[in-house]
């Protein structure tokens, strides 16, 4: 697992590769966090472009961080998903929840 920060503009994205289970969902989980709670970011945006699985765990982690950015009324997204994740959050119905977009210019471009 491979986790990196970077700023683009107004935007802080969070670029994950691996896969995220109950191994290193902690890790995920404590980034996102991080960058909500203590820097305050505005915009957050995972990159999942490099992530084939995510488990229950790994889900988890990413519903805590939008509960969190809405708690701080900062925007959390999601881009890049797999087939896999895209899968596990249609099945979960939390594909509507989340803001999804294909590519990172797509969510940096958001509105």
């Amino acid at each position: 697992m491979n986790i990196v920060t970077r700023q683009q503009g107004n935007s802080t994205l969070v670029d994950v590769q691996g896969d995220i289970d109950l191994y290193n969902s902690p890790e995920v989980r404590k980034i996102i966090l991080e960058e909500l709670k203590e820097k305050k970011v505005a915009r957050l945006i995972v990159n999942l472009t490099g992530v084939r699985y995510i488990d229950s765990s790994g889900v988890a982690s990413l519903v805590e961080g939008l509960k969190v950015s809405r708690s701080m009324s900062s925007r959390f997204m999601l881009y890049g998903l797999s087939p896999a994740a895209r899968e596990v959050l249609e099945l979960s119905r939390l594909i509507r929840v989340f803001e999804v977009y294909g590519t990172e210019q797509e969510a940096l471009q958001a509105k």
